[in-house]
Formats: structure tokens, C-alpha cells, sequence
């Protein structure tokens, strides 16, 4: 298995700058596993920025829902993979009527077949358990999940850091 580093942090805190800094040292072979949707024109446009920070040889898998079979695909072909970000996939995962239960299963399947690669791995997610109590059940539901999913991949790498103001803490 390769090393996993995962990035955590708020939004707007730098964590997508900062893993494509650290997948960019070296010229290694590189894939991008994107989870978002384009579900409208400003998320597009986002996109498009976010697309522009990758240098051209990488290789993008756009991939909202079935993360596992994309890394189980991909896991030994590439040296570096990224995947950005969990809490988008939770997300759509959740939106798509999947439960608790599956969406954790999920997260453990994308880390199992991190396990069958050699890959450098490097995993980026929000931190959302630092705001108040959201108001309504759903986003409770979202937040918890969240911070679940995200201590189950904390517990699986090898190096967590925290993005604050586009600095990076080394916190495991």
C-alpha cells in the first residue's frame, strides 16, 4: 500500500492548493478524481477554475458516486491520486438516498482499494464540525456524517494535516 495524506480544512481554506502542491513535486504519473457535479452554471464555473490548477498530463476522473470502482480501476496504473473531496461525494451519496450504514461502507471500500494500490494517495475533505448546530435535520444529518466519515480516513492515513488560511498544520 502507498502513503495516505489527508487533507482537511474549512472551505476556501486551501486544501485542493495544497494537495495539487504536494502531488506536483516530482513528474509522477497522476490521477485527479473529481467529485463534484456540474449541477449548475456557477458550479461550472468552478469547476473550470479548478480545472485550470491541474497541470494538462494529469489525468481526471470525474466521478460523484462510485469512487471505489474508479480507485479500484485506476489504483496501480497511476503514483499519485487524489481524490477531491469526500464531503461532496457524502454529499451526493446522501442526496441519492443512500444510508449511514452504505455511505460508510463506501468510504471503507475507496480505503480497501487504496490498500491494492502503491499509489501516493492524497485525500481531501471539510471540515464541517467546527460550526454551530445547522437548523435543520438534513444538514445535521450531512455534518455528522461528515466528521464520522472523515475519522475513519484520519484513522487509515498515514499523515493528516488541517488547512487554515492556506497554511498547513501537521496534526498526525
Amino acid at each position: 500500500m502507498g502513503k495516505i495524506i489527508f487533507i482537511l480544512g474549512g472551505a476556501r481554506s486551501g486544501k485542493s492548493s495544497y494537495a495539487i502542491a504536494l502531488a506536483k513535486k516530482g513528474r509522477r504519473k497522476t490521477a485527479f478524481i473529481a467529485t463534484c457535479q456540474a449541477l449548475d452554471k456557477e458550479m461550472r464555473g468552478r469547476i473550470m477554475l479548478h480545472q485550470k490548477t491541474r497541470p494538462k498530463d494529469w489525468h481526471t476522473f470525474e466521478e460523484a458516486y462510485d469512487v471505489s470502482g474508479i480507485v479500484n480501476e485506476i489504483g496501480v496504473k497511476f503514483e499519485i491520486i487524489i481524490i477531491d473531496c469526500i464531503t461532496l461525494l457524502v454529499s451526493n451519496l446522501m442526496l441519492k438516498g443512500l444510508s449511514a450504514d452504505a455511505i460508510q461502507k463506501e468510504i471503507n471500500s475507496i480505503l480497501a482499494a487504496l490498500n491494492k494500490s502503491k499509489a501516493r494517495v492524497i485525500i481531501v475533505s471539510n471540515e464541517v464540525g467546527l460550526g454551530i448546530v445547522p437548523r435543520n435535520k438534513l444538514a445535521r444529518k450531512f455534518r455528522d456524517l461528515s466528521g464520522q466519515v472523515n475519522q475513519i480516513i484520519a484513522s487509515k492515513a498515514d499523515e493528516v494535516f488541517f488547512m487554515a488560511a492556506g497554511i498547513p498544520l501537521k496534526i498526525k
